[in-house]
């Protein structure tokens, strides 16, 4: 195994060292772990993070525009409690802070635990839940489904929300629309290798498809036959097209009470003649010239079922170190969510 690494034991350290060198207006803490940058006092703070691995998700997402701080875990590994809690008090304003949590145990357990932390020393805080993985109801990490690319427009959007004032209670309102508003699938043709474990997560045959891996390397749904893009992306396009019943119990936090509450929450429905937003990721090895092939039979699906792409990204934004493979993430936007996605952005990874 090759790869561009020193230590494997401080790829974590030395990648976010590198990324505050390219961008000086970023700033680290060594220990525990976290990135930020200074924003105005008067906007709600938004803080993210998880398993390193996944760059340029979170912390090449830290910037004007987007989130405000990000904690990586080591590799596959989840952020701790104290990177969370550390962050979130570094970077909190009197507006509040927001967290977006993606929907893995290990995930809400220590952000869940650093929101108390928080409400205890006075800090208005609030969380987000993002699980927009279609591929399972449950996984070897998850009670429901996995929160993967969709995070990127959470993050986009709520970010703008952020900066044009938007309250707590708003982004907090409006982070959950968007997620219930927005799908993803993703396949591998080849497994990532973990530097630690020197391997391979999983095999596959030349003709083989992992479908609806997961950007761990998770099992996916199935194990299919690959004959071509086209194909492959059709089948990917009508798992999401498909995908219209999903209710599932999110908790979140009572600011008054200092308690956490139970709801029951609904995915929104896809439809002909609505307007989308469309995301294909690469999910770290795969050639940015196949991914434009992917977009183009995304785009011609999306016109034959009346579905209109008013925005795209292409590109590597939520990846599975060098997993060959991508994903496909479709949100259905309204009016408000196109106007903040195209509202100005400034970070490591999106800028425009």
């Amino acid at each position: 195994m090759k790869k561009i690494i020193n230590n494997i034991e401080h790829i974590v350290l030395e990648q976010t060292k590198g990324l505050i060198a390219s961008r000086p207006s970023l700033k680290m803490n060594n220990n525990p772990c976290y990135v930020w940058h200074e924003s105005s006092p008067n906007q709600v703070a938004l803080v993210s993070g998880g398993a390193s691995g996944h760059e340029p998700l979170h912390t090449g997402f830290v910037g004007k525009g987007m989130i405000t701080g990000a904690c990586p875990g080591e590799i596959f590994t989840r952020a701790t409690p104290d990177q969370a809690y550390e962050c979130a008090s570094q970077v909190k304003t009197e507006q509040g802070v927001l967290f977006f949590i993606k929907n893995y145990i290990g995930d809400i357990m220590n952000f869940e635990l650093a929101v108390e932390l928080l409400h205890a020393d006075g800090v208005k805080v609030g969380s987000v839940l993002i699980d927009d993985d279609i591929a399972v109801k449950r996984s070897l990490y998850t009670t429901g489904r996995r929160g993967v690319t969709g995070t990127v427009l959470v993050e986009k959007i709520v970010g703008a929300a952020a900066a044009k004032g938007y309250t707590l209670e708003q982004c907090e309102e409006l982070g959950r629309r968007v997620n219930n508003h927005c799908r993803t699938i993703s396949v591998a043709l080849k497994s990532c290798i973990v530097p630690a474990a020197r391997q391979a997560s999983f095999e596959l045959a030349d003709n083989e498809v992992e479908f609806g891996v997961g950007i761990h390397g998770e099992p996916g749904i199935e194990r299919i036959e690959y004959h071509n893009a086209n194909d492959l992306i059709t089948r990917m396009f009508l798992a999401l097209k498909e995908d219209n019943e999903y209710t599932r119990t999110l908790r979140t936090w009572d600011r008054e009470e200092g308690k956490w509450n139970e709801i029951e929450s609904s995915i929104d429905t896809f439809c002909e003649g609505d307007d989308y937003i469309a995301i294909v990721n690469g999910l770290g090895g795969t050639p940015v010239s196949e991914l434009y092939i992917a977009y183009n039979q995304l785009w011609k699906c999306c016109q034959n079922s009346n579905y209109h792409i008013v925005r795209n990204m292409v590109g590597n934004y939520c990846t599975g170190l060098d997993m060959e493979g991508l994903s496909i993430t479709l949100l259905k936007a309204d009016p408000e969510m196109v106007e903040l996605f195209d509202a100005p952005v400034d970070t490591a990874a999106i800028k425009w």
